[in-house]
């Protein structure tokens, strides 16, 4: 199964965090899992805020990440259309609020889950969790807006 990120175009695949044109970004993998959205990083050690611990950067750019493809996922499916189908859907963050409920540790697997909480137009509002080892670390809630056609060019 391909991850909403692999249907991004070259032109819109060129971010740090979900871009798999960028050799040095994370490069996330977020795919469907019932109604919300799954993605699983391992965090390398540049990521380290503290020795032992993940870099608060570092989640609330894997929030912003799953979360806007999380946006684009869900307009296709709210209209029963293919992912690759046209006109494509490509989400910016519009805001981005992440509470941090306790220290993320390194050397683990972390799961980003989300789920949609409103398709407004041309935005989606989407709540994300992260955890490490079956504890919920940090909550997130992110509005996506639909990516202007200047973006696109």
């Amino acid at each position: 199964m391909k991850a909403f990120q692999d249907y991004y175009p070259e032109n819109v695949a060129h971010c740090y965090g979900c871009g798999a044109l960028n050799e040095l970004g994370h490069q996330i993998k977020t795919y469907w899992d019932g109604d919300d959205t799954l993605t699983k990083y391992n965090p390398r050690a540049e990521h380290t805020a503290i020795p032992g611990f993940v870099y608060g950067g570092l989640i609330a750019s894997l929030i912003d990440c799953h979360c806007t493809g999380t946006a684009a996922a869900a307009m296709y499916r709210s209209e029963n259309r293919p992912m690759d189908s046209e006109p494509p859907f490509r989400f910016v963050t519009g805001s981005l609020h992440v509470d941090y409920l306790k220290p993320t540790p390194m050397g683990v697997e972390l799961e980003i889950r989300g789920r949609v909480k409103e398709i407004r137009g041309r935005k989606v509002i989407v709540e994300a969790e992260v955890s490490a080892n079956g504890v919920i670390t940090a909550r997130g809630e992110l509005v996506a807006v639909q990516m202007p056609d200047t973006f696109k060019a």
